[in-house]
């Protein structure tokens, strides 16, 4: 396997997107934001998608994004939070590149969607599945439940102490290590 893509999963707020733009700068590759993919297609925002069609419609917006996504060669793909609950979606993830989890406490989560919400202004939904009057016990009611599938990941980051250069600077180090050793392990395989 060489040079194969960058996928970044995790849960919201801890750093994908951002990441994965300093990180396709340094390579030179394209961003491929599944999120933002998935409001380009639909026309609308991802709470508008989940309000007006419900969750289960929004998934197979996002298992269509990301098979999209995976048919590109050097490419960063940072995923949606909840991508991973599919194994169909995992082994597509696995399949197409190196996993790179970026992983934050609950606590930091949430500090990180209140800043947000100050900045978008409090009408403006940012994260349906957050929406609700207690988004902390949320937050780690989700995280428990994904926590297995983001254990899958062939490396992980914890940004919560990490400021977002030292985040990309982890990601790419990560990145380096799991792909030189894929690419060792299929060398030894062939004939």
């Amino acid at each position: 396997m060489s040079a194969p893509n960058l996928i970044l999963i995790g849960f919201s707020y801890t750093g994908k997107s951002r990441a994965g733009e300093t990180c396709a700068a340094k390579l030179g590759w394209r961003l491929i934001d599944t999120d933002e993919l998935i409001k380009q297609q639909a026309g609308e925002t991802i709470s508008a998608i989940f309000e007006r069609q419900g969750e289960s419609y929004f998934r197979n917006l996002e298992s269509g994004a990301l098979r999209e996504a995976c048919l590109e060669r050097n490419a960063v793909i940072a995923t949606g939070g909840g991508a991973v609950i599919d194994p169909g979606n995992r082994a597509l993830l696995h399949s197409c590149g190196v996993v790179v989890c970026l992983e934050a406490r609950p606590e930091t989560i949430l500090q990180r969607l209140e800043q947000e919400q100050s900045l978008r202004g409090a009408s403006e939904t940012v994260r349906p599945l957050l929406n609700t009057p207690d988004p902390l016990t949320r937050i780690r009611a989700l995280k428990e439940h994904r926590q297995v599938f983001y254990a899958t990941a062939d490396w992980t980051v914890h940004t919560d102490w990490l400021i977002p250069a030292r985040v990309a600077l982890e990601v790419m180090r990560g990145y380096k290590t799991v792909a030189k050793a894929k690419d060792k392990q299929e060398r030894r395989r062939q004939p």
